[in-house]
């Protein structure tokens, strides 16, 4: 048992110092309120894994809107291929997603459509919704190189996501109204990201 175990940690360590490592922050999820970090594992010279992990805690208050929320975390593990060599130009990946939320008297500007369930783009209008999701989709992207550690990285997925939830009257002061869950299909990654290399 205690030679597995030195096996097992020895390739881990071993893959950690000998790979290409990446940190990186979507801008265009920052942009949103929402603090992300992801990082990036080379696997070989067209293969990487990519994490990302995005937090928004914050409830905005208006004298016009009230108190606004689109409270979520979400983490987001990802393989990805490219096809010239990693770190470098094109590349399509699989992803899967999961978190919970808690969302009320906002717009969300979600590119799709909700089946078999509430629409929670318009849902979270007048109603509070908490929850949770998951789901998984397929990603391409486009890396530039602007230095020695510097890259800048551009990507979409489509995929599909379920959300289970419980729906209440209004943002904090409703009771619960229902439960439920319904189905997403659409946009489930979009970024614009910057990336040092280690």
């Amino acid at each position: 048992m205690k030679r597995l175990l030195f096996v097992i940690i020895s390739l881990i360590v071993g893959v950690w110092v000998s790979a290409q490592v990446a940190i990186k922050t979507n801008l265009l999820y920052d942009a949103t309120t929402t603090p992300n970090i992801g990082a990036e594992i080379g696997l070989g010279s067209r293969s990487t894994i990519n994490l990302v992990y995005g937090l928004n805690a914050w409830t905005f208050h208006s004298d016009s809107h009230g108190d606004r929320k689109a409270k979520h975390w979400v983490v987001m593990p990802e393989y990805r291929w490219w096809t010239c060599s990693s770190f470098n130009g094109h590349f399509f990946g699989v992803h899967a997603m999961g978190g919970q939320f808690n969302a009320a008297n906002v717009d969300l500007p979600i590119p799709g459509f909700f089946f078999g369930g509430d629409n929670l783009r318009s849902g979270v209008r007048d109603h509070r919704y908490q929850g949770g999701f998951a789901g998984a989709g397929f990603t391409y992207g486009y890396q530039w190189i602007l230095g020695k550690h510097w890259n800048l990285e551009a990507e979409a997925g489509i995929g599909y996501a379920h959300a289970w939830y419980d729906k209440y009257a209004c943002g904090e002061c409703g009771g619960k109204i229902a439960s439920g869950g319904t189905n997403y299909f659409g946009i489930t990654k979009l970024g614009i990201s910057i990336l040092y290399l280690f």
